[in-house]
């Protein structure tokens, strides 16, 4: 099967970026030949190079909305598709999403979409979501299947009118396991954590920061790793609540493995997530994990068994929970290793690859008159129904 994975930017790498990459490889191990189109360049690109995947850098492709860049950016993918004549396009991000089901239709290629959260999702900016919602329903006939990479992002879009039953299926993210030495000790004093997110309006450093702000009595040393434009009003705001010499800002660090192997706590703070990879990233290393329960997050994190969910902005829960977990090193190497354990039973690479092939081979045979099926995938035990997360207007 050749397949072209198109995602909008390289870098900064981020869930989307580091979901194709894990899937090229994977397919490309199983015998297929996947090829990667992307804007911009960087450390992902050499990656991908480096493990012998194609890699097309487009010029026009980029995240902000520019009606004349966008379309040279449409034509650019176009004329790379002739050359690549894949059997199947998969497409990851909002703009990539778009364009791709442009382009695949054109060309008359099938087209599979993975929804990585959606751009409307609770927690969005109003206007961003307005506008999001109505491009989604228009350009929804032309993808083959779309792919929720949880059951929250599934169920939103069904109840929000921007894909039916028919349409999506669930297939949750899954990262590559590792050997020994890069699992963490939880139980370790003082306690290290550890919170991988770039600085942008879509994650919460500052509830962080003030709910560690109120736990200076006690041990602890916070790595915050990621860039993005907020990251110097976030080293001010550290400053200024008097915790600046105990969090080290580390920017962009293609380590994280290693950086979570010496922590005790994963941490993610966040206004709206689809099924962020940093979550699984910190249970994979066998760290309890402290998160806003936000979009599909609950599906990873089981409240009071791998770690706590907290309430988007909650400043006073999110310092309990921390503070419990800062006081009892026992609790957290309980949680940490049933982290773990649910981390190896529905987030493997392995899971998500077979699950993610089931979509490719369902849309490839009824584009050939085939008879294949896709079962919808299951979301793991703990997942509480989404309803109970959308606001009243938010229910179509």
């Amino acid at each position: 099967m050749n397949i072209a994975y198109i995602v909008t930017r390289a870098a900064p790498i981020g869930g989307a970026q580091i979901h194709v990459r894990d899937l090229a490889v994977a397919m490309q191990a199983q015998g297929h030949s996947p090829a990667v189109l992307t804007g911009g360049g960087g450390s992902l690109v050499d990656d991908l190079r480096a493990k012998g995947i194609p890699v097309v850098v487009l010029r026009h492709l980029a995240a902000p909305m520019r009606p004349l860049r966008d379309l040279r950016a449409l034509r650019e993918i176009r004329a790379a598709l002739r050359e690549l004549r894949p059997d199947l396009i998969t497409a990851h991000s909002a703009k990539a999403g778009t364009l791709g089901r442009f382009a695949g239709r054109s060309l008359h290629v099938p087209v599979v979409v993975t929804v990585h959260g959606w751009a409307c999702a609770p927690g969005t900016p109003p206007l961003q979501a307005a506008v999001s919602r109505r491009v989604e329903r228009f350009i929804r006939p032309l993808a083959g299947k779309i792919i929720t990479v949880s059951e929250f992002d599934r169920q939103f879009g069904l109840h929000a009118g921007i894909v039916t039953e028919d349409d999506v299926v669930t297939v949750h993210n899954g990262m590559p396991d590792f050997t020994e030495p890069l699992r963490a000790d939880p139980g370790k004093t003082p306690a290290r954590l550890v919170m991988v997110a770039r600085f942008e309006p879509q994650k919460d450093h500052p509830t962080l920061l003030a709910a560690l702000a109120g736990l200076q009595e006690l041990p602890w040393e916070l790595d915050l790793v990621g860039d993005g434009p907020l990251m110097g009003e976030m080293q001010s705001l550290a400053a200024r609540l008097g915790i600046g010499d105990r969090v080290r800002f580390l920017g962009q660090r293609m380590d994280v493995h290693q950086i979570l192997a010496q922590a005790q706590v994963g941490v993610l703070a966040s206004n709206w997530e689809g099924f962020p990879l940093s979550i699984l990233e910190a249970m994979r290393a066998g760290l309890p994990v402290v998160a806003s329960s936000v979009g599909g997050v609950g599906e990873a994190v089981q409240d009071d068994d791998t770690g706590y969910l907290i309430p988007r902005g909650d400043v006073e829960l999110l310092k309990d929970r921390i503070g419990r977990l800062l006081a009892d090193p026992a609790l957290r190497v309980r949680l940490g290793g049933q982290g773990r354990h649910r981390y190896q039973q529905h987030f493997t690479l392995d899971h998500m690859v077979a699950g993610t092939l089931a979509v490719y081979r369902d849309v490839l045979g009824r584009e050939t008159g085939g008879k294949t099926g896709v079962a919808r995938s299951r979301p793991p035990e703990g997942h509480r129904m989404v309803e109970k997360a959308l606001a009243p207007g938010e229910r179509r």
